[in-house]
C-alpha cells in the first residue's frame, strides 16, 4: 500500500497544497514551524479520522478560515482507494472512503495502518499512563475489531459507573443492583482487553529489544513490562473490594484503565536515568516494533512517518537507522528534516527512489 497523492485546503497553517508522492521514500525539508509536521499530520489523519496532535477538529482549520478538507488517494490490494475528509466549524464532519461515507468511524481503522514517530512521543516515557495505555490500545485497534469495540464499550460503561456514583453522592442513596450492572459489563470487556493487550505486549516485547539492540550497539540493557491488577486479583473481588472508597471518590478506582507500561534502562526507570539519546532510541524501537507487529499482524505494509527523529542521536545511531528504513521490509517512508546537507548526506547511503519536497510557509514546493 502506498499514497498516491494528498490534496489540503486550510489545514492548519497550509492554504492549498497538491502533491504527488513516490511509492518508497519522501522528504519535506523546511525551517522548524513551516508546515512539514502538519503535512504528516494530515497523512496520520487519514488513516485515523483524526489528527496525531489535536483532538478538536476546529483546532485543525486554518487561523481566519471556517473549515478543512483532504483528499488522499492510495494504492491498496492493487486497486485504487479515495479518502477524503471535509469540516466545517459548527458541523459535523464528513469522512468518506470512495465517496461513501462511513456510519462509524471506528469501521476505518485499520485500513489504512500507519506509524508515526513524533518528538512529541516523549509523552510516553515522560507523561502518565495514559498515553502508554493509548499507545498500546492504538496499536491492537489497527488490526483487532474485536479489541476496538470491547475498548469502545468498556469505556461507555465506565462512564455511566462513574457517572452513577457521582449520582449516588449528589442525591444520598445507593442502589447496589444498578451498580452491579455496570461492574459485569466492566469485568466482561475489561477481561478481553487485558488479555489481548497482554498477548500484544508478550510478542512485541523481544521484537522491541531487538530493535534497540541494533540501534544502540548492544551497549545497553532495556526492559518493558505490562502492569495490571488483573495480573495476580479477580475482576469481580477487584470491584467489590474498593467499592467503598468509589463511593467516596465517585470514581471507579480499579481496572484496565489503570494498567501502564514499565519502561527500564538497567535496573531503573528510563523516565529518571535515560539520556536524550537514549530516550529517543528507547523510543525509536517501541515505534519500530509497533511498525513490526502491524505489519506481521495484517496483510498490508503500514505507512511509516518519521518527524523529525535524527535529532539529539549519534552518528553510529543514525547509521543504524538509516540501515533499518532501507530495508525492503519497510514500505513507503514519509520524512521530515529541517538541514538539507544533513538530509542529503542520509539520501547519499540510501539506495532507493525519494522525492524531496520544500515547504515554505506552509506552501509545498517539490524541489
Amino acid at each position: 500500500m502506498h499514497l498516491q497523492s494528498l490534496t489540503l485546503l486550510n489545514y492548519k497553517n497550509i492554504n492549498h497544497a497538491d502533491i504527488k508522492f513516490s511509492a518508497k521514500l519522501n522528504c519535506f525539508l523546511g525551517d522548524n514551524g513551516a508546515g512539514k509536521t502538519n503535512l504528516l499530520d494530515s497523512i496520520y489523519y487519514l488513516s485515523f479520522s483524526k489528527s496525531f496532535f489535536n483532538s478538536m477538529d476546529s483546532q485543525n482549520v486554518k487561523h481566519g478560515n471556517e473549515m478543512f478538507m483532504l483528499q488522499g488517494k492510495y494504492f491498496r490490494q492493487n486497486d485504487n482507494e479515495n479518502i477524503s475528509v471535509g469540516y466545517k466549524q459548527g458541523h459535523k464532519k464528513q469522512f468518506k472512503r470512495n465517496k461513501k461515507q462511513y456510519k462509524r468511524l471506528s469501521d476505518h481503522i485499520g485500513l489504512f495502518p500507519l506509524v508515526m514517530i513524533s518528538p512529541s512521543d516523549t509523552t510516553l516515557i515522560l507523561g502518565g499512563s495514559d498515553e502508554r495505555r493509548k499507545f498500546m490500545d492504538g496499536v491492537i485497534s489497527q488490526f483487532d475489531k474485536s479489541f476496538l469495540e470491547a475498548l469502545l464499550k468498556y469505556n461507555r460503561a465506565l462512564l455511566q459507573r462513574n457517572n452513577l456514583l457521582k449520582y449516588f453522592a449528589e442525591n444520598r442513596n445507593y442502589e447496589e443492583d444498578t451498580l452491579l450492572i455496570y461492574d459485569e459489563q466492566l469485568i466482561e470487556y475489561g477481561t478481553i482487553i487485558y488479555t489481548k493487550r497482554k498477548k500484544f505486549l508478550d510478542e512485541m516485547i523481544p521484537v522491541f529489544q531487538h530493535f534497540y539492540n541494533f540501534v544502540s550497539g548492544g551497549k545497553e540493557i532495556v526492559s518493558l513490562h505490562y502492569e495490571s491488577t488483573l495480573e495476580s486479583n479477580n475482576y469481580r473481588e477487584q470491584l467489590l473490594n474498593s467499592r467503598a472508597k468509589d463511593r467516596m471518590s465517585h470514581y471507579t478506582s480499579t481496572g484496565i484503565h489503570k494498567d501502564d507500561l514499565k519502561l527500564g534502562l538497567g535496573d531503573f526507570p528510563i523516565k529518571k536515568l535515560g539520556s536524550q539519546g537514549q530516550t529517543k532510541t528507547y523510543l525509536l524501537a517501541l515505534k519500530f516494533a509497533q511498525f513490526e507487529y502491524l505489519k506481521n499482524a495484517g496483510t498490508i505494509n503500514p505507512i511509516l512517518l518519521l518527524d523529525d527523529i535524527f535529532d539529539k542521536l549519534d552518528a553510529n545511531r543514525v547509521g543504524k537507522i538509516i540501515e533499518l528504513v532501507s530495508d525492503d521490509q519497510f514500505g513507503q517512508i514519509f520524512i521530515t528534516d529541517t538541514n538539507r546537507e544533513h538530509l542529503e548526506g542520509i539520501l547519499n547511503r540510501i539506495s532507493t527512489e525519494y522525492h524531496i519536497f520544500r515547504i515554505e510557509e506552509g506552501k509545498v514546493i517539490h524541489s
